[in-house]
Formats: structure tokens, C-alpha cells, sequence
């Protein structure tokens, strides 16, 4: 009577056991983004502090430089937009950028703390963790997005395409923010260590910023200058964000036809960004999946 008994619980907690671990693909994409929002609301100091940066330069550049920078761009005396509504859709992939560039080191953290070995042991699938945790930085990163905007608007900018357009420009940073974010978690997988992940993504952060159409038209660059910001990233994020603000297509490197004024400028560099995207994203994953217990001791 006692072994069917045992071998009927044993089973029945086997089975319990095997459903557990069954969880589905986006059952664990769930989980790791409940973890990573979590672990966000108990430490809003990354949150602040990568959207002080971009606020501050927001608030100076506008401040100081608006009147000679408005005079490059052409306005609003000579009938162009205000350096405001010029500058706002760069602030925007900074804020991008910034926000991405932490992604790494909460990966960092996790290594230190052993809870990436753990996860590593788990029957959990290593993309589900690394979009879980993605869509839980994406959130981050579309409000603080939201809350320049908001900002921008309040120092005298103007989204010329409405709310549908700011919309667009939220969606822009996130998807521009995507091959940052695959870069970011790259670099922690390789360095494993806090201090090389923040140095090395701050590193990039200005360099990519300032060769860019960001903050002034490529016209009035130098010629050397121009030929950085064909291949930067930042362009592309910065002219598609820009278009929206604008209502106009405001592509530096190239446009398409076909697609309507802002789309001819939206639609091929919203192309180049996800293109990055899978390919950033993919080094991250094959990274993350490569590891093993022992290499991330």
C-alpha cells in the first residue's frame, strides 16, 4: 500500500516539478521584466541620474547657445524653427543613450551579486532573459523620453506633427536605444567588471553625440566631421526624431520616397536602427548564452 502511495506522491511531485520548470517562452520574458522593473523602483538613482545629464544640457544649450545656434538652423528670424524644437529630438536620443549605457552594469551587478550564475543554471532561455530585461529598460527609457518632451515643450519647443508625432518620437528613441542596449550588456559579459562597462559606454556617449547632425545642421560642420556622422547612429536617430518634430524631412545622410514628407526621412533610418538592433542584439545574447558558471566568476 506504502510504495504506490510513495511512488504516486513522487510522481506527482515530479510532475509538479517538470510543470515548473515548463514555464513558457514569454512566461520567463514576464519574469525578468517584473524583476528588472522591480529592481528599477528600489533604486530610482539610475533613473535620475540618467536623465539629469541630458536635462542639464536641455536647459544650457538652449540658455546659452540658442541665439548663435538659432542663427545656423536659420531661425526664427529667418523663418526656420527655434533652436528649442531644433534641439529637443537630439536631447531625446541622448537621454537614449544615457539610459542604455546603464543596462550593462545592472548585468554587472548581477554578476557580482551571483544572481547572473544563478540565472545561468536556471532552464530559463538566455534571449527570454535578455528581452525581459530589455522591454524593463525600454519602459525606462520611453518615459524619461516622455518627460523631456514635456520639458522641451514648457521652454518654448513645438512638435509639429502633434501628439501622433511625439508618440513617433518616443518610439524612435526606443528603437535607437536597442543597439546600445545589446552593446551595454556586450561589454559587461566581456569586462564583468562595473567600472570598464561605465567608462567604456561613456566612452562612446559623447563621441557618437557631438560627430552628429545632434546639434547643428551637417552643413555648417566640418567636411571630416561629416563623414563620421554618415555612419553614426546617432544621425539617423536624430534626423528621424527631428523629422517628427518638424513635420518635414529633415534627413542628413539620405531619404526615401514614397512614404510622405516625414516618412521619406523616417522610414529608411527607423531601417538602419533596427538592422543595428538585430545585430548588437545578437552579439549580447550569443554572449549571455556562451557564458557559463565558471567564466563569470
Amino acid at each position: 500500500m506504502s510504495t504506490p502511495t510513495t511512488d504516486g506522491a513522487e510522481a506527482s511531485e515530479g510532475g509538479a516539478t517538470a510543470d515548473r520548470s515548463r514555464n513558457s517562452y514569454l512566461g520567463e520574458v514576464w519574469v525578468n521584466f517584473k524583476r528588472w522593473n522591480l529592481k528599477a523602483v528600489r533604486n530610482p538613482f539610475v533613473l535620475i541620474v540618467s536623465l539629469v545629464q541630458p536635462v542639464i544640457f536641455l536647459v544650457l544649450f538652449t540658455q546659452v547657445f540658442g541665439n548663435v545656434a538659432g542663427g545656423a538652423i536659420g531661425g526664427p528670424g529667418g523663418g526656420g524653427p527655434s533652436y528649442e524644437t531644433y534641439l529637443v529630438p537630439a536631447i531625446a536620443v541622448q537621454v537614449a543613450i544615457a539610459a542604455a549605457a546603464t543596462s550593462g552594469v545592472g548585468l554587472v551587478n548581477d554578476i557580482e551579486n551571483g544572481m547572473f550564475e544563478k540565472v545561468l543554471v536556471s532552464p530559463m532561455s538566455r534571449s527570454a532573459v535578455f528581452l525581459g530585461k530589455t522591454a524593463a529598460e525600454l519602459l525606462r527609457i520611453a518615459t524619461q523620453i516622455g518627460i523631456i518632451l514635456g520639458l522641451g515643450v514648457l521652454l518654448g519647443a513645438e512638435v509639429g506633427t502633434g501628439i501622433v508625432g511625439a508618440v513617433g518620437i518616443v518610439a524612435v528613441g526606443v528603437v535607437f536605444s536597442l543597439w546600445f542596449v545589446g552593446f551595454s550588456n556586450a561589454l559587461a559579459v566581456l569586462t564583468k567588471d562595473q567600472e570598464s562597462t561605465i567608462i567604456g559606454a561613456n566612452l562612446l556617449q559623447f563621441p557618437l553625440l557631438f560627430l552628429s547632425s545632434a546639434f547643428l545642421p551637417l552643413e555648417v560642420l566640418p567636411e571630416w566631421i561629416q563623414t563620421v556622422a554618415a555612419v553614426n547612429p546617432v544621425t539617423y536617430g536624430v534626423d528621424a526624431a527631428r523629422s517628427l518634430m518638424l513635420n518635414a524631412d529633415a534627413a542628413s545622410v539620405f531619404s526615401a520616397s514614397g512614404f510622405g514628407t516625414v516618412g521619406n526621412a523616417v522610414v529608411p533610418a527607423m531601417a538602419v536602427l533596427l538592422v543595428l538592433a538585430l545585430v548588437f542584439g545578437g552579439v549580447a545574447v550569443a554572449m549571455i548564452r556562451r557564458a557559463s558558471s565558471s567564466k563569470v566568476q
